[in-house]
């Protein structure tokens, strides 16, 4: 198994690429965005190991040229930070597994081996609801054909509603997603959003796909 590890810290990167090299993988290493991205595109690599804040260009746009090239190797980000919408902007750019810093190298490992084990997880680039199309890539959002005028955490409420599709997400799950924050009842930052978000997707169309469910929170649905 061929692993690429793209992390500025050369202390980092040696134990870690001891620690795979002794794990019995074969491992390279790029010390910036750049060299990462250029490695990634011109190696098949079973797996990269992708810090976020590099030199060059960081492990977010690192991530999203890559899948916009059609590289499907699994990538698992590195991250100091904890924060659950950079969690969530990870895996929407088609991440497989994300891990904070400071760890344990055989949480890491065990990682690895599990991703590996599953094999690459094929992301959807593209959404679709009745006349309804989310360009994951382009964070693009268009019904019956018209763009969507979205501010960047209205696609995000969207994209949210569209991967969970079926599902009724409570207001708690929603501000957790969307805003990183605890949901405070005293807050309506979730209804106003869903209403905003509504006023663009729904109000001008005959058929409508986000429902609220009283007591409980949003669902987006096909219903005729």
């Amino acid at each position: 198994m061929k692993i690429l590890i793209v992390e500025d810290e050369a202390k980092t990167a040696k134990f870690l690429k001891k620690g795979f090299e002794e794990a019995g993988f074969v491992v390279d290493v790029a010390d910036d965005g750049f060299d990462g991205l250029h490695l990634a595109r011109e190696v098949d690599f079973d797996l990269i190991i992708l810090d976020v804040m590099l030199p060059g260009l960081d492990g977010w746009q690192v991530l999203t040229r890559l899948r916009q090239a059609g590289r499907r190797s699994l990538v698992l980000l590195l991250t100091a930070r904890d924060a659950i919408h950079e969690r969530v902007r990870g895996f929407e750019l088609g991440a497989d597994d994300y891990l904070v810093k400071p760890f344990a190298f055989s949480e890491l490992l065990a990682r690895v081996r599990s991703l590996l084990r599953r094999g690459p997880a094929r992301q959807p680039e593209t959404l679709r609801m009745a006349d309804l199309e989310i360009d994951l890539l382009r964070q693009r959002a268009a019904r019956a054909g018209q763009r969507l005028d979205l501010t960047s955490k209205e696609f995000s409420l969207l994209t949210l509603l569209a991967r969970r599709a079926g599902e009724v997400l409570s207001r708690t799950l929603i501000a957790e997603a969307v805003w990183d924050m605890n949901f405070d009842s005293d807050t309506n930052v979730v209804d106003v959003n869903v209403r905003r978000l509504r006023a663009k997707v729904d109000e001008p169309f005959h058929l409508k796909l986000i429902h609220t469910v009283r007591g409980a929170g949003y669902v987006m649905e096909c219903e005729q």
